[in-house]
């Protein structure tokens, strides 16, 4: 499992997250390397790492930041667990007051 993270990342999957105040505690649970997402993520070989960052000056907004060894392999992913991904999310939704995709980026070096 440690060499996963070794792998360049060609495929890396940014989110922006306002976060209700009372939810912070569930949301960096559920959210986090170790939570629901990346438990999730994990089914796939195509994972390599959740990073979840929070802004030191809005402490309500935070970013995942999805690694994937390529587009095809989350592509592959989201096709094979479509409907877990979708309970999950609509698990979440009440975590959260706003959600942004920023983007889709891949590593440079």
């Amino acid at each position: 499992m440690v060499a996963k993270f070794n792998r360049q990342t060609d495929y890396i999957y940014v989110w922006e997250f306002i976060v209700s105040e009372s939810s912070v505690p569930e949301f960096e649970e559920r959210y986090g390397p170790n939570g629901d997402w990346a438990s999730l993520f994990r089914k796939s070989d195509g994972y390599l790492k959740t990073e979840l960052i929070r802004d030191k000056t809005d402490p309500m907004r935070y970013l995942t930041i999805d690694h994937w060894q390529s587009e095809k392999s989350y592509s592959e992913f989201r096709s094979a667990f479509k409907i877990k991904y979708d309970e999950l999310d609509r698990q979440c939704e009440a975590l959260t007051t706003q959600e942004t995709e920023i983007g889709i980026f891949t590593q440079v070096s």
